[in-house]
């Protein structure tokens, strides 16, 4: 069953979380890493997080229709995500889109699209894990 409310206060809490970890790792962790180091951190830290959010709302989604929940869960929370760390760079540091896309760079090494990978994959896996269980 698609629970809109579950799922976008799954998200509001994922997003909320991704935005402090950024500015976490900006400011706090910055001063003592290297650059790579920092967006290692801001990727990776979220991922148990976005993993156990993605836990609760297949369970709370469970029945016929998971995977149309789950799929609404992925779309939203992998692109909204993506949406508040680029206006939470845009807002504090004025960094433009440029800036924003190089962090998608998978190319060179940038761990951000792990991230997204894991936010977009997380609700489909946990949801036919569980359906798979019934």
């Amino acid at each position: 069953m698609i629970r809109p409310g579950v799922t976008f206060a799954l998200w509001l809490a994922i997003a909320t979380l991704v935005v402090l970890n950024e500015f976490v790792g900006d400011t706090w962790i910055a001063a003592t890493l290297s650059v790579r180091a920092v967006e290692w951190y801001k990727a990776l830290v979220p991922i148990p997080y976005v993993a156990m959010v993605a836990i609760i709302h297949a369970r709370r989604t469970r029945g016929d229709d998971w995977f149309p929940a789950a799929l609404l869960a992925a779309l939203l929370w992998s692109t909204s995500t993506m949406l508040a760390g680029f206006t939470y760079a845009r807002v504090a540091y004025e960094e433009g889109a440029e800036a924003f896309f190089d962090r998608l760079g998978f190319w060179w090494g940038a761990p951000y699209p792990l991230l997204v990978l894991v936010l977009f994959a997380s609700p489909l896996l946990a949801g036919w894990a569980l359906a798979r269980h019934r």
